[in-house]
């Protein structure tokens, strides 16, 4: 179950018993065509035990006393108030990591130790499974069939795999044209910097924690300012499974005040961010401007989804709409340019406008929702910004297009057509549930076409022809891309983009590397008996 591929969701049947009673049943949320958001949201069983910053090992208010309001997006009512951390609260928490890898316990257990440490903390993940996915879905609004039974599930895995690493990293011992004896060492970086986005939270927090606590660093992590609660959480059940204090940190806070004190502090050795591709490119000029500091990027997308016409038509419809519209459009990898055969076009076209017209919106927190409401007001507009823009670029609005219901951030799923390469649909990336088909006639074309973008992070190619899957696969200038499958994402399949669209990669034994430093020990030799 934890490594159950996030595309699963597409045929899974979950069971009854997930929701043990305290859901309604999908009747009450429609197709999206008449969709309501539900006007009386089911209350989340759980509650917010920790709005507090972590430093040190201790949960502490903010050092100016100030807190933000953290919302529901199914209303855009208050569900409590976080502390609002700043450059002062960065410079403790900093401070805290430092102490901590310099003297503390962590840089001296044994890696085995270490990786003991992380096992805990995923037993602990599934033992509170249900409650952090119910913080996860009440702070973010993705359903929460999907916190439960794949990304939370996932998050322990994750834990589980970098575990698994900490006591098999290694140097090496390497030949010399003399004589000496030579060691390449792999070390920990120090105090690690990491900032993190709202569209998965704990899956973007073991991203980044995992390789860094499985090297021996230590961590200042700051949340995304929309979506703060369930990290806390979780950061909780790591110090419950033994991880010494000030060994992770957690800054709760805004991009401009903590993140910015983050990225340009002289203390922090490394930094990393996933996030936007503008806010990508300020971390890095902060980085540079203050120690130099190593940085890694997962940013934006706009990732072709190319449909051949040898493809089982029924199948790609399918595919391409999870691809697109999975987790309400907000993936940085989202298939957002759907490239279709002219030959398979038009079926293609009415299939996905009946799809789509079927997808069930509504309170996520209700069995069998596949899509909640955007993240806030602000992503909802820019959304429906986008959406009259595409209408007014000359593309043709095939279906939705509008809010549903009156209440929280919800957007009917929409789907245009004639999309012609520099709209702003078309090259744009809009992080919501919006659908833009183009047609193609040949290979060569289509590769062109799909490379032809600012960004590379992902694409997807629906054929049956292996020599078309090969040809494509390595023609496009992308860091991953799935071939009839779409949002793969086992722990060790390394992700990053080409381009603009980040440096570095994470998951696998790639983002092992983003945490350690390589050092080169020689040692004379003293008429040695071989060399």
């Amino acid at each position: 179950m934890a490594s159950r591929r996030l595309s699963h969701l597409l045929t899974r049947s979950f069971s009854s018993s997930l929701f043990r009673g305290k859901y309604a049943p999908v009747s009450s949320a429609r197709k999206f065509g008449t969709a309501v958001a539900v006007e009386e949201p089911i209350k989340p069983p759980v509650e917010v035990e920790h709005t507090q910053l972590l430093i040190g090992g201790k949960f502490v208010d903010a050092i100016s006393g100030r807190t933000f309001p953290t919302l529901d997006p199914r209303t855009g009512e208050i569900i409590a108030h976080v502390a609002e951390g700043d450059e002062e609260d960065v410079g403790l928490a900093v401070t805290a990591a430092r102490k901590a890898f310099d003297e503390g316990p962590w840089t001296r257990m044994t890696a085995y130790e270490r990786s003991m440490v992380l096992y805990r903390f995923a037993d602990l993940i599934e033992k509170h499974n249900d409650e952090i996915a119910a913080l996860e879905t009440w702070d973010n609004g993705k359903p929460y069939e999907q916190s439960a039974s794949a990304e939370i599930p996932m998050l322990a895995r994750l834990m589980r795999y970098y575990a698994g690493w900490a006591d098999k990293i290694h140097g090496l011992v390497v030949p010399a044209d003399g004589p000496h004896h030579v060691q390449v060492l792999q070390e920990p970086m120090g105090v690690v910097g990491q900032i993190i986005p709202w569209n998965f939270p704990l899956l973007m927090y073991a991203w980044k924690i995992g390789p860094a606590l499985a090297t021996g660093n230590t961590i200042v992590l700051k949340t995304a300012e929309q979506t703060p609660l369930s990290a806390i959480y979780v950061s909780n059940l790591l110090m419950e499974a033994g991880l010494p204090p000030g060994v992770l940190n957690i800054i709760s806070g805004f991009g401009p005040t903590a993140g910015a004190a983050l990225a340009s502090h002289m203390e922090v050795d490394k930094i990393a961010f996933t996030g936007s591709t503008e806010t990508g490119k300020i971390v890095v000029e902060l980085a540079a401007r203050s120690n130099l500091k190593p940085v890694t990027l997962e940013l934006g997308g706009k990732s072709p989804f190319i449909v051949f016409d040898d493809a089982d038509v029924d199948q790609a419809v399918e595919l391409a709409h999870f691809a697109l519209f999975f987790n309400q459009g907000q993936c940085c990898c989202a298939g957002s340019r759907t490239y279709v055969h002219e030959r398979v076009y038009d079926e293609f076209v009415e299939k996905s406008k009946a799809r789509a017209m079927k997808r069930v919106v509504g309170d996520p927190f209700k069995k069998g929702v596949e899509q909640g409401p955007q993240i806030d007001m602000e992503q909802f507009n820019k959304i429906m910004k986008y959406i009259r823009l595409g209408k007014e670029s000359g593309a043709t609005l095939l279906c939705g297009g509008d809010r549903s219901g009156s209440k929280g951030y919800y957007i009917q799923p929409t789907v245009f057509t004639d999309v012609q390469e520099g709209m702003p649909i078309a090259t744009d990336e809009i992080f919501g549930p919006v659908q833009s088909i183009f047609k193609f006639r040949d290979l060569d074309e289509v590769i062109q076409r799909a490379n032809a973008t600012r960004f590379g992070l992902a694409a997807g190619v629906f054929t049956s022809n292996l020599d078309t899957a090969n040809t494509v696969s390595r023609a496009l200038k992308a860091g991953t891309v799935w071939v009839n499958c779409f949002d793969v994402f086992d722990a060790a399949i390394p992700f990053g983009g080409y381009k603009m669209s980040g440096q570095g990669r994470e998951k696998g034994i790639d983002s092992l590397k983003n945490y350690l430093e390589v050092k080169s020990v020689v040692t004379h030799l003293k008429n040695p008996a071989w060399l």
